[in-house]
């Protein structure tokens, strides 16, 4: 959740707090002249979340409630890299068209507002509300800098606040924390659930190389129950941002644990991992022995899922790496998050895996849908790309622009994997490990292979075999990739649509 080596300055986090206190960071009104300006500058994304300004990380708090879903994330409004962390907020209808809300929650005497969730307490367990008006209840991580600084081991602590009147104003709780550090470092990143089962809340809780469980009646008072992780998953770097949710497949449920890592990705830096297993109310039990990804490109990480949406797991993450996001070549603003996507348990053989693909709402963008072999250009910059059918064999396709900069994404049988190449795609010299290729194994063991493609002007995401191997990529060409060429095997069928952005007059 958080840059792992801050420098930190007790004196910005006092600024910091003075400043919140005088209400300086306002919400800014989403005029046709911000609006232009999105449409604008260099390699702001079109259909993509990004922050107005400043510098943005992993998404928190997601919730659903009356009509809206609510995206806070961690931000910081003052520079465009990591600082004194705030919960930045905006809510969509449609999970397409964003609209951009004031500043959640500010630093204050007890730290920075650290990674975490929200939850709809629709039977009022808090307290806060009524039952009329059940509160929403943010859950996150207290980030002490003095006493980390200090050398102190209990820096980290859980907070809680709520807001009565749909997420636009918060209140934090007078008695924070709601759970002391126990004198561990890395205590942080709640997500926090109802159980129907055992009817109270859960919170799976990042902790150092694993991660805690705890319960509660009220979201105020907090018991331990079991831990996990210590011997399963990958282990190349601290464990931050856990989730858990269930699944029914076939009658039987299964319940999957994210769990984000950095560094110790599959292509380096930071990335998703997944268990599946079992969960009682109190222990969490995995089924399988080997490490999976959720996500093998470079790009996509502190991936977490929106409480309260029945019938559906939508799943967001942030679209960078902490490798190099602090030095993309962006301008007044840094990062973006994914698309959202929709997550399903798929069964491959005897063995469950996770799969992940574009939400259905993302055609409302579609202007303008082709289909043919031949065709290969999206003029604006931005398509969704359908492949049915591909061969399972070598493959290769190319983006490209006319300054003859291009990324490069196919499969190489052989090895069994996909790979995407952007070290000829722009602007690649910021950070030495930008330019590898990225490579993610295929899961899949039918004989063709299916693509789903969404290009925007400075990402891809790749979405193989309904899901089961997905990889995210972003990338900074000097103009817009606006062709694409195939070097495919079989007789595939392709589809091109041109899409719009999300900041066009239509969304105002």
């Amino acid at each position: 959740m958080l840059f792992r080596k801050p420098i930190i300055v007790v004196a910005i986090f006092i600024v910091s707090v003075l400043l919140s206190c005088l209400g300086k960071y306002e919400k800014k009104s989403d005029t046709r002249d911000v609006v232009s300006e999105y449409r604008q500058e260099s390699h702001r994304p079109q259909f993509h979340f990004s922050p107005e300004t400043g510098w943005m990380n992993d998404p928190n708090g997601l919730v659903y409630y009356d009509g809206e879903y609510h995206l806070f994330y961690q931000y910081f409004p003052d520079s465009t890299v990591w600082g004194p962390m705030h919960w930045g907020h905006a809510v969509t209808r449609d999970l397409v068209h964003w609209e951009h809300l004031q500043i959640a929650l500010y630093p204050d005497s007890l730290g920075y507002i650290f990674s975490g969730s929200a939850v709809a307490d629709l039977k009022n367990t808090s307290g806060f509300g009524t039952p009329n008006n059940p509160p929403l209840v943010a859950i996150f991580t207290y980030h002490d800098p003095a006493g980390e600084k200090k050398g102190e081991t209990d820096y980290q602590t859980q907070g809680i606040a709520y807001s009565l009147d749909n997420g636009r104003t918060w209140t934090k709780y007078e008695n924070n924390p709601v759970l002391k550090n126990p004198g561990i470092r890395d205590f942080r990143d709640p997500k926090v659930f109802w159980h129907e089962e055992t009817s109270r809340w859960i919170m799976i809780l990042a902790v150092r190389d694993r991660v805690h469980f705890y319960s509660s009646d009220d979201l105020k008072n907090w018991h331990k129950e079991s831990e996990f992780g210590a011997d399963a998953g990958a282990h190349g770097g601290v464990w931050e941002c856990p989730d858990l949710f269930p699944f029914t497949y076939d009658g039987m449920t299964k319940w999957v644990l994210l769990l984000n890592i950095n560094p110790g990705g599959p292509n380096g830096g930071s990335a998703t991992q997944y268990f599946i297993g079992e969960f009682d109310g109190r222990q969490f039990t995995v089924d399988h022995d080997d490490i999976r990804w959720l996500d093998y490109g470079p790009d996509e990480y502190a991936g977490v899922t929106w409480s309260n949406v029945k019938d559906r797991t939508l799943f967001l993450g942030w679209m960078s790496n902490w490798l190099y996001g602090q030095v993309v070549p962006t301008g007044k603003w840094r990062s973006a998050m994914t698309i959202p996507r929709e997550l399903s348990l798929e069964k491959v053989g005897e063995d469950y895996f996770v799969s992940s693909m574009p939400i259905a709402e993302m055609d409302k963008l579609i202007v303008q849908k082709s289909v043919g072999e031949k065709i290969n250009n999206f003029p604006n910059g931005m398509a969704k790309i359908v492949m049915k059918g591909i061969s399972a064999k070598d493959f290769k396709v190319t983006l490209s622009n006319t300054l003859d900069e291009k990324l490069v994404l196919g499969y190489d049988n052989g090895e069994q994997r996909f790979y995407i190449d952007r070290s000829q795609s722009g602007k690649v010299g910021f950070q030495t490990d930008f330019k590898n290729t990225s490579y993610a194994p295929r899961i899949s063991d039918a004989d063709h292979i299916d693509l789903t493609l969404f290009i925007d002007h400075s990402s891809i995401e790749i979405f193989a075999d309904d899901g089961l191997t997905v990889m995210t990529s972003i990338f900074f060409p000097s103009e817009n990739f606006t062709r694409i060429d195939y070097e495919v095997g079989g007789d595939p069928e392709i589809k091109l649509d041109e899409l719009r952005g999300i900041w066009s007059d239509e969304s105002l």
